[in-house]
């Protein structure tokens, strides 16, 4: 089930303002409607100069659909009959279209119904206008109805790179029709980016600020510990915390979420977070290692695809300690988009435990 972090939101009013009798009047109205004039208007029995907005409705929908139906029918009676309508019903739909426009749009013969003069030349328009209609009721209905559409995913430098090639093409696979421009930003920033709608989903870990966010837990990632291959520990078949009382750990820049976390475990295990160099990236911290400046935790996802048996460095667990970072799909609460998203992070979930499921553990 997805978490939810508070939000709170205000409903939102219309005010009409009544103006006294000498106040020149202006009216206002927003719904299928557009301004065709202007004119001096002052209320009975004053002269006053003001402004009268003349508004006329747009044709609706149906009455451009009855418009286009009798004129490929050839008659009201077969139009009728295809909308599924009464007679009369397509009758009142012409005339109320015919006093919209000003003008007759057919001639009424023995026959049935002709096209007047006015009424082909309005035909082309109103055929593309219904198309262009038809196709946003059915692209709507398409977002709602088939998953898919275009986001904005964000995701942490320190996960993207290495949890996305497992994860992407699968989902493409499922939902052909989804669009994902990928950023990468740090966790804090993600977090705001959703808050703000930078973003519209992210790949975060926890724990972050979720006011106003909805989440699903996915997967725990272990956090390994990477040593030269020449130092003296490599040699130990198991290490163990104590082993690293008063080491020098190199870390990542601060303003990532993993800094804090590999900090609090050098304080738990008496061993020193290395503050003379700090790796602008995972493979900046790789290669520290490699130089001899110190030991690093490194997530699990980024050795996988980055360390391999032949390098010069060497990969193991601290026999008496659990690292781990736990990684959530996110998204703000109030998306009309949240159900997808829930089904979204369903389907990562199911995709991670199938092609990681040696190196992570899922979060049911």
């Amino acid at each position: 089930m997805p978490h939810h972090g508070s939000d709170k939101s205000a409903p939102q009013c219309a005010t009409v303002l009544q103006p006294a009798l000498e106040t020149p009047v202006v009216a206002v109205v927003r719904r299928r409607q557009r301004i065709v004039g202007t004119r001096a208007f002052a209320p009975r029995g004053r002269v006053h100069h003001g402004l009268f907005v003349l508004i006329r409705d747009n044709p609706s929908v149906r009455q451009i659909e009855c418009f286009i139906a009798v004129s490929e029918c050839g008659s009201f009676r077969a139009a009728s009959e295809r909308l599924g309508v009464s007679q009369p019903s397509v009758t009142a739909q012409i005339a109320a279209l015919e006093k919209l426009l000003g003008v007759k749009l057919f001639e009424r013969a023995r026959s049935g119904a002709l096209l007047s003069p006015a009424g082909r030349t309005l035909l082309g328009n109103a055929r593309r206008i219904f198309q262009e209609l038809n196709g946003l009721r059915d692209q709507a209905d398409e977002i709602c109805n088939r998953p898919g559409g275009t986001y904005r995913f964000g995701v942490t430098p320190t996960l993207g790179p290495y949890v996305l090639p497992h994860l992407l093409p699968d989902l493409h696979r499922k939902y052909p029709h989804l669009r994902l421009f990928i950023r990468e930003h740090s966790p804090a920033e993600l977090v705001e980016g959703l808050q703000s709608g930078l973003h519209d989903l992210a790949l975060v870990p926890l724990p972050f600020d979720t006011r106003g966010i909805s989440y699903t837990p996915l997967f725990r990632e272990p956090i390994k510990l990477v040593l030269a291959q020449d130092h003296p520990l490599a040699r130990r078949p198991s290490i163990v915390a104590a082993d690293l009382k008063n080491a020098d750990i190199l870390t990542i820049e601060e303003h990532h979420l993993f800094y804090r976390q590999i900090e609090e475990l050098c304080q738990r295990i008496g061993a020193r977070a290395q503050r003379d160099y700090h790796g602008t990236s995972l493979d900046a911290l790789r290669h520290m290692v490699v130089m001899g400046l110190g030991h690093a935790f490194l997530p699990a996802l980024y050795v996988l695809s980055e360390i391999h048996a032949q390098s010069q460095l060497k990969v193991v667990d601290l026999a008496d300690e659990r690292l781990e970072r736990m990684h959530a799909l996110a998204w703000r609460s109030a998306s009309p988009a949240r159900a997808y998203f829930q089904q979204l992070a369903m389907d990562m979930r199911e995709t991670l435990g199938k092609r990681l499921g040696g190196t992570i553990s899922l979060v049911e």
